[in-house]
């Protein structure tokens, strides 16, 4: 996965309502303050970070191209070849881990986290001439714990455009078992994909404790894209986490200037106004959280299966209702309605529903999987 936004544990450590206005002691804080950064170091200026080109190719990378992929194939077949010659063992095999690298440091070492082998994809794609994008995917929420900061994990795929009509797309993903064509997703230009390198790298000395290196990748990130919200947001727990309640709370506004709907912000700011007996703007962002939160399809079909496995079966079809409501195409979410239904002893119901899954399911192997599950569960038992 792709590190995106983190929330301090210490502090609990990335709808409708307008962001409340900055405390007195933030509103004098502004953009440039917050970037040119002195609480951090000191009346000295931070070195600037030099460019980093995350898609650059060496002569290894071409060697490799020119072995295994055909050139004057159709951008098809040689979408087919380089595919092969990554994920096969024999002449290169990929391991997954959550380092994010170049794409040339993806190819040496063989491993990466998706944004790592999105990028190696994408510049050996393009090398060949394959219209290769990047695109942002909105997985279920995914949350760890590293170096004592939760940490929100967003992920990157590879857009192919084939040139066909209709159907000329495919998507790439590295953790391909996973991705599902439910999950929304968007196209994003290579600055935001640059964004997000160098917002990673930044997490990454933020938790190695590194405060200077960690600003200049965070600046580093809003210099690229600077409506890309989690680096603001970053920038804040930067400030935080060295004694800069006032810089944090404009950090994490600005990062909601840029994305409203930035939980991972809202969460801090919830918990710094509570740290400094604000009360009523600390109850005003948990409520944003909340109803964030019991937007997200996802996350009521996790409250769905907590409520199931309580046997609360009335509490699980109630979240379902609204996850299927928002999300029509997720057999997962028809799947454990039916379930609920069983277990109330409404087997119409969840005949319907069982069926609906089966309907909506991506691929055969899934569909017959739920075919069979549904025969076994409805059938009659002896």
């Amino acid at each position: 996965m792709n590190l995106i936004g983190i929330v301090l544990v210490a502090a609990t450590l990335m709808v409708g309502c307008a962001t409340a206005p900055p405390t007195p002691a933030a509103q004098a804080i502004t953009r440039d303050m917050l970037l040119e950064a002195r609480p951090l170091v000191g009346e000295g200026v931070a070195t600037s970070l030099p460019d980093t080109d995350v898609l650059a190719l060496d002569p290894q990378m071409l060697a490799f191209l020119d072995r295994f992929v055909d050139a004057r194939q159709s951008d098809y077949t040689k979408l087919r070849q380089l595919l092969y010659a990554i994920m096969d063992e024999g002449s290169f095999g990929l391991e997954y881990d959550n380092e994010t690298r170049t794409a040339a440091e993806t190819f040496h070492q063989q491993r990466g986290n998706c944004l790592s082998f999105t990028n190696m994809f994408v510049a050996m794609a393009r090398e060949l001439g394959i219209d290769a994008r990047y695109q942002e995917v909105d997985i279920p929420p995914d949350w760890t714990v590293q170096g004592g900061a939760f940490v929100l994990n967003r992920h990157v795929n590879v857009l192919v455009d084939l040139g066909y009509p209709g159907k000329g797309k495919r998507v790439v993903d590295f953790n391909i078992d996973d991705f599902r064509t439910s999950y929304d997703r968007r196209e994003v230009h290579d600055r935001r994909a640059v964004a997000h390198y160098y917002n990673n790298m930044g997490v990454d000395r933020m938790l190695a404790g590194e405060t200077v290196e960690a600003l200049l990748y965070f600046r580093k990130a809003i210099e690229n894209d600077h409506r890309f919200s989690p680096p603001w947001g970053n920038l804040g727990t930067l400030y935080r986490r060295n004694g800069r309640p006032a810089y944090a709370e404009r950090a994490y506004l600005k990062a909601l200037d840029a994305n409203p709907g930035d939980i991972v912000a809202m969460s801090n700011l919830a918990d710094l106004y509570g740290k400094q007996g604000e009360a009523e703007r600390a109850a005003g962002y948990r409520l944003r959280v909340d109803s964030h939160r019991m937007s997200n399809p996802y996350y009521r079909y996790r409250l769905a299966r907590e409520a199931f496995l309580a046997e609360d079966y009335d509490s699980s079809i109630g979240h379902l209702k609204y996850s299927v409501r928002k999300k029509k195409n997720e057999d997962t979410f028809y799947f454990l309605m039916g379930l609920s239904y069983l277990k109330k002893g409404d087997e119409s119901a969840a005949r319907q529903w069982l069926e609906k899954a089966e309907q909506v399911a991506e691929d055969d192997d899934l569909q017959r999987n739920y075919h069979s599950k549904l025969e076994m569960l409805l059938s009659p038992q002896e």
